[in-house]
């Protein structure tokens, strides 16, 4: 039944382009973005137990390198989206080098601190950001054809979609995920067991950042504009807010987060003075009643009904 359930999301989500508007194709390419993105949290915050905000940092760097890479160089979109990934994992294992000789709130604020310097670069490092005027983002390039509109960048975003989901569920089965759940239940029990606990939260956050800057990549693809404003901290807990709602720990949860407080945010366009306020109040009501997430919640109650 499950099976027959992600079939059917499956042939929906390549039908859309032919049913639905520009705007709805947007929505579409930007909530599977923010799904890549949420999947980099979840793995260095749910598999591994790392506390990081930086992943709007390391999201900023893949886009600034895919629109720099064709812009620059030409180079085409594939390369364009490895060399986002590797770029910003390498920062991701230069910074989680230093920063994960902290714990718990240190190690938090440690990654905070990285992604606030990040965004003051990302807005005055002019040559090459464009700084507080943005970069414009060229088209991206495939099989020499111009990606100029979101219905093309739309199977391209999608295809990326369903290949870091994959990896996710590879990375959950092997030995590694096997390890990182092994740190996050308990540091000392995983250094008996022989897990090397320092290279396993490298590792962590470096496919963290790889995935953050994959995403960033995919937003390259149907935007022609990046401004530093859109980096911020806002972001961050945006991401944040995502998983824990969804469920720190599940991947169906990171998804599922993703795409409902995608919509979410997409609704609080127009008040962004209170976007901050409300994810806040959110994340509060959820850590207090909902702790496992929404869709746990959920599936909790409705458990509950059937028995009754």
């Amino acid at each position: 039944m499950r099976i027959l359930g992600l079939l059917a999301a499956l042939m929906a989500l390549i039908a859309l382009p032919f049913f639905a508007t520009g705007y709805i194709v947007y929505l579409a390419n930007l909530l599977l973005t923010f799904a890549v993105l949420c999947l980099g949290m979840h793995i260095v915050i749910g598999e591994a137990g790392q506390f990081s905000l930086a992943q709007a940092a390391f999201y900023g760097i893949g886009i600034y390198t895919s629109g720099l890479a064709g812009q620059a160089f030409g180079w085409p979109f594939p390369l364009s989206v490895l060399a986002s990934g590797i770029v910003a994992g390498l920062v991701g294992l230069c910074i989680g080098t230093i920063a994960l000789r902290m714990r718990d709130i240190y190690l938090a604020l440690a990654t905070f601190a990285f992604g606030e310097a990040m965004q003051w670069v990302f807005l005055n490092w002019t040559s090459v950001t464009g700084g507080p005027n943005g970069l414009r983002i060229p088209p991206a390039s495939l099989l020499g054809f111009d990606i100029v509109s979101d219905k093309q960048a739309y199977p391209v975003v999608l295809a990326i979609t369903i290949l870091m989901i994959w990896a996710t569920i590879v990375i959950a089965r092997s030995r590694l995920g096997r390890a990182f759940r092994a740190v996050r239940e308990s540091e000392v029990a995983a250094l008996a067991m022989g897990v090397p606990v320092r290279a396993m939260k490298l590792a962590a956050f470096a496919l963290s950042a790889f995935f953050a800057g994959v995403a960033g990549a995919m937003f390259a693809i149907y935007s022609t504009y990046i401004h530093p404003d859109s980096l911020g901290f806002q972001t961050t807990i945006l991401v944040l807010t995502m998983v824990v709602v969804g469920g720190l720990g599940s991947l169906s949860g990171a998804i599922g987060g993703a795409i409902v407080f995608g919509l979410i945010s997409e609704l609080l366009r127009q008040a962004p003075s209170y976007q901050e306020i409300i994810y806040g109040l959110i994340l509060i009501v959820f850590m207090m009643f909902a702790p496992r997430g929404l869709f746990a919640f959920i599936g909790d109650n409705m458990k509950r009904f059937a028995r009754a």
